[in-house]
């Protein structure tokens, strides 16, 4: 989810905590416990920082290791022994748990978008990408104000945030329920697909959906349960091609590849020697996708500039490989 959504969440927690006796008895627990699930519900995502180094390290790390099984107990007691020795009389044992909660429940929502997390890390470095939840979901974002306003004209927060999970349990039971049936509408389209990526938009009944089989990948939009087909590519596999090959040893085109399930590749001769760009087919918008690798070489092979990340229009991608050039 987004840092807003991860902040909303975190007060949530907080506010659910005051349900415990512990807590909700002892006015430094209550505060301790908004300060711990606060800081717990946006700790998973800390790896932000490594945006500052550059984009190859941060997509390849982002929702990585800090979101794995380990640190789902790092975090929480990191953040207990913080507020234990600079907060008296607190008991560290609903601390941590609570903590807890809110650093897991972090981690949990993330895996039902379509950038997903390695939730089973190092058990099992699979991306986790479900994409049942956009990463901005406004029905979740505008329950948790809803409820947060309701808790700061009188009403008891613990039981209130208690309603707004269930209910938004709910809700996604229904999302899941509403992605399965897009799956099943494709399969039955496409028996032959090895695999099915689905993207949930800002709109309930709008997927954006790409179909992988042995042969060809569709990128197309699933609406209103129809199909509307957008481009077709062949699906081929990497080859063994000395240009490409050249350019996967450059640590933006290899983070891209660490990361990205449904792409396309081309090659293109120019006057520079040759570029190798690589589209991940899931992030289709108005025609353009954003998520790119894209690497240029010299006549001998040499990389010259290289590039990784969100890009929206050509003058931006430009301007980022000649800064790539004079660095």
């Amino acid at each position: 989810m987004d840092t807003g959504t991860h902040v909303v969440m975190g007060i949530a927690i907080g506010g659910l905590a005051t349900l415990d006796p512990v807590v909700s008895s002892n006015p430094a627990m209550t505060q301790a416990v908004m300060v711990s699930a606060l800081i717990g519900s946006q700790a998973p995502d800390f790896d932000t920082i490594l945006k500052l180094k550059n984009n190859a390290v941060y997509i390849r790390n982002h929702r990585g290791v800090t979101h794995s099984i380990p640190f789902w107990f790092i975090w929480p007691t990191a953040i207990t022994i913080l507020l234990g020795a600079t907060m008296p009389d607190l008991n560290l044992l609903h601390l941590w748990l609570w903590t807890f909660l809110a650093v897991f429940l972090h981690v949990f929502v993330d895996i039902f978008n379509a950038y997903g997390t390695k939730f089973f890390s190092p058990i099992r470095e699979k991306w986790i990408a479900l994409g049942i939840i956009n990463i901005f979901d406004p029905l979740i974002f505008t329950a948790h104000i809803v409820a947060i306003i309701f808790w700061r004209y009188g009403t008891d927060p613990g039981w209130t945030f208690l309603t707004l999970y269930i209910l938004l349990t709910g809700y996604y039971i229904w999302r899941i329920r509403t992605q399965r049936k897009v799956y099943h509408l494709l399969k039955r389209k496409h028996p032959d697909a090895t695999h099915i990526f689905t993207s949930p938009t800002f709109k309930w009944h709008h997927w954006h959906v790409v179909i992988r089989t042995q042969e060809k990948m569709h990128v197309a939009q699933v609406k209103n349960g129809v199909i509307n087909y957008y481009e077709t590519y062949p699906f081929e596999p990497i080859p063994d091609d000395p240009i490409i090959n050249a350019a996967c040893k450059d640590q933006n085109l290899h983070a891209f590849l660490s990361f990205s399930p449904a792409y396309h590749w081309q090659v293109t001769e120019e006057d520079h020697g040759f570029t190798v760009k690589f589209v991940d087919l899931r992030y289709r918008s108005k025609g353009h996708y954003p998520f790119i690798a894209i690497v240029r070489l010299d006549e001998n092979l040499s990389i010259l500039s290289s590039y990784t990340g969100w890009i929206y229009n050509n003058e931006t991608l430009q301007r980022k490989l000649e800064i790539a050039i004079e660095t």
